[in-house]
């Protein structure tokens, strides 16, 4: 996200508050680095008999589920948005379901010059072993690969051009504004209305469409599951925090998870932390190589800054602060190519 990277670079401190310029150095000196959560997770998934007995619409959304259920949770102290798609700001997960990173990937990765990402020996064993075993001969990239003539694969191997299929899922997509008006819980009764509509009689696509209603809400529900133990999280922490002010922050934010996304967000906080659990979602699920974004946020946002303004319990300051928490959480998100 350009934006992001832009602002983390801007010269003028004084913008920020010491709780940002904390953040900010926080995100610009963590080190990139491989991690393997997502990779076992979603092996040990599609080793289970859940996903062999159900439709691929159901299998993502179960899949989904299973790993917001298990992945571990972070908050870095001091944010006002919380969530990370990693284990830690900058720990970045492959999807060997898209594309399998080999062992002479990892180490290049980890040794080349710009842009590396760090690669330990459990994680080199963990592919070694498990990963790679597992899923040689299924990802997507060779499924696509298989499917090509000849003469695009000479085309291929000789340079003439790059295909990002094999390194990410389809689409550039930009967030809508459906988030802002609806909660997930909302969603959800939208799609038993379309199931109940449905016409098994004259409509031949009757049952995949279920299907899909079906698993749209399973993803629903995980991430209102999800919410709920990032709130869980927080309310641990605030209840071991000594200092009054980190306590009801801590509390507040957990408050926060517990609303959105289940319910539509009123307020402006509300409203940049149910984004930040969708975006989650997106790129924990399937990789768009970080292809999904904000979209128009000055305008989905504008309502909620302009009542919250009105009715007094937000400032200019507090939005920018907020903001700028949302800022480094991009900057916390580098996504490793296939080599």
């Amino acid at each position: 996200f350009s934006t992001s990277r832009n602002w983390l670079k801007l010269k003028k401190l004084e913008i920020m508050n010491n709780r940002i310029k904390k953040l900010r150095e926080q995100s610009l000196n963590a080190i990139n680095k491989i991690s393997p959560e997502r990779a076992i997770l979603i092996t040990k998934f599609y080793k289970s008999d859940i996903a062999k007995q159900n439709s691929i619409p159901k299998q993502r959304a179960l899949w989904l589920k299973y790993f917001l259920e298990n992945k571990k949770l972070c908050y870095n102290d001091g944010e006002l948005i919380i969530g990370e798609r990693g284990p830690q700001p900058k720990a970045t997960p492959t999807y060997p379901e898209i594309c399998l990173h080999s062992i002479e990937d990892l180490e290049i990765l980890d040794a080349r010059p710009k842009v590396s990402f760090k690669v330990d020996e459990e994680c080199k064993n963990i592919y070694k072993n498990t990963i790679i075993p597992f899923w040689k001969g299924r990802t997507q990239r060779e499924r696509l690969f298989n499917q090509m003539s000849d003469k695009w694969l000479d085309a291929y191997n000789a340079g003439v051009f790059t295909e990002f299929q094999e390194q990410r899922a389809p689409g550039h997509t930009a967030n809508g504004n459906k988030i802002y008006k609806k909660g997930l819980l909302d969603i959800i009764n939208d799609t038993h209305k379309s199931i109940e509509n449905l016409d098994f009689y004259n409509d031949e696509n009757a049952f995949e469409k279920r299907e899909e209603l079906q698993a749209m809400e399973i993803a629903a529900k995980a991430m209102i599951d999800y919410a709920k133990r990032n709130s869980d999280f927080l309310f641990k922490l605030a209840k071991a925090e000594k200092n009054s002010d980190k306590k009801a922050e801590l509390e507040n934010l957990a408050n926060i998870c517990l609303k959105v996304p289940a319910h539509k967000p009123e307020t402006f906080h509300e409203a940049l932390q149910y984004y930040w659990f969708v975006h989650l979602g997106v790129i924990s699920e399937l990789n768009p190589w970080d292809s999904f974004n904000p979209g128009r946020l000055d305008q989905h946002l504008y309502p909620f800054y302009k009542n919250d303004l009105e009715n007094g319990t937000l400032t200019k300051e507090d939005a920018v602060e907020i903001l700028q928490s949302f800022w480094v959480k991009f900057n916390n998100h580098p996504a490793p190519p296939k080599i």
